[in-house]
Order: C-alpha cells, then structure tokens, then sequence
C-alpha cells in the first residue's frame, strides 16, 4: 500500500473527538475539493506492507485508529489493512469522502465508517454515492463540512431525503467560527451534532499533528 504518513495526534472531528488516535494516512485521492487541506497526500508516500503499517501502529501505543486519505478506498488494500487492525483488537474509524462504494467493509462493532457527503463549496458535490448512506450503521457517522448558508441548506436536503440512522455532524470548514452554523442548526431542530475541527483550534495548519 502507498502510506503517506503515520502519526500520533488527537482526534480533531466527529463523534470521537479529542481522543488519542494513531492516524494511517493513506495516499491518493479521487475528488480534488476547493477546500482540502492535505493535498500533499494526493501523491506523497511510500509503499508499506500491511505488517509493517500494524508494528507502525502497536508502536504508538493507542487504541483508536483512523485510517484516512487521500481516500482510502482509492487503494484495493484497504478493507484488509482495517480487518487486520480490527483482529489486533483496535478501535477503527474509516474515513471516507462519499464517492467510493463502502460495501468492500465488513461490519464490525470496533468499525465506525466516517462518511462524507461533500457540498457545493467543495465543487465535487456531484460525485457522491448516495447509495452508501443505506449501508451507515447506528454505529457510524454521515459528515457535512458546512462553508455557508448554501452547504447548509444542501445538507437539510440530504438528511430530509436520506433519514440516516447513524450520527451525523456538521463541522464548518477550514476552523470558521460555530456561532452561525450552530445558530442555524437550533433554530430548524437538526438532531446533529455541530462540532469544530479540534485539531485546527490546537494545531492549525500544522501537519502531522
């Protein structure tokens, strides 16, 4: 497999936040968002067999681990890398953009699919595989990274058509303030919930972290 990066860091998104998490960056990517901020995984990175990627992991010592991308699904590998972490009893979280069928995935209580539904301001809306959202378990979250008023409004429309049954957050894009998207979440009586990316609050832009 081609791995971009492996580190230590914190969950920054989602319903795990603020865990300790070993991150598995995988390289390569299908979509080319306006607003993505790991372009530098479009290409960079080595090749790794599985094993070595599973002692890069038992070395950092942390139960969660979030596969991620690029898109990880970009890479045939994939399902069998997140099995093997799963026998080695870890905590798994999938991250995925949307546009990649999810089905490979065998489903298990230590899986938690990440799935996005990309919105207008990514510019890569109209490639998602809304077919996926069917397959999300209770266990899993659906993600919408909200850049205004009209991301918001597209993503009313996806839950309003979709009716997910797993968790779902909406994140503003690029560390914006949550004021506005939390305003506009409370006042339609969204069950979601509105997170920030805790990584950026800490981090910023810096990488590997």
């Amino acid at each position: 497999m081609k791995v971009c990066e492996i580190f230590k860091s914190i969950q920054g998104e989602g319903v795990t936040v603020g865990l300790p998490t070993t991150f598995v960056r995988l390289t390569g990517c299908n979509l080319r968002c306006d607003w993505c901020d790991t372009k530098y995984a479009y290409e960079e990175g080595d090749e790794m067999g599985i094993p070595d990627i599973l002692v890069k992991v038992q070395e950092s010592g942390n139960e969660q681990v979030c596969v991620t991308g690029g898109e990880p699904l970009n890479q045939d590998e994939t399902p069998t890398l997140v099995d093997r972490l799963i026998e080695k009893g870890y905590l798994v979280t999938l991250e995925t953009n949307g546009s990649k069928s999810i089905e490979p995935l065998q489903c298990s209580s230590n899986l938690m699919i990440s799935l996005d539904i990309k919105c207008p301001s990514s510019g890569e809306s109209g490639k998602m595989n809304f077919l996926n959202i069917v397959l999300l378990s209770p266990n899993d979250q659906l993600k919408f990274i909200i850049a205004d008023r009209k991301d918001y409004d597209y993503a009313k429309e996806i839950l309003k058509k979709h009716r997910p049954l797993c968790n779902i957050v909406m994140t503003p894009v690029g560390g914006r303030g949550l004021k506005e998207l939390a305003d506009w979440a409370l006042e339609d009586g969204l069950g979601v919930r509105v997170l920030p990316q805790l990584h950026k609050i800490i981090w910023g832009d810096q990488r590997g972290v």
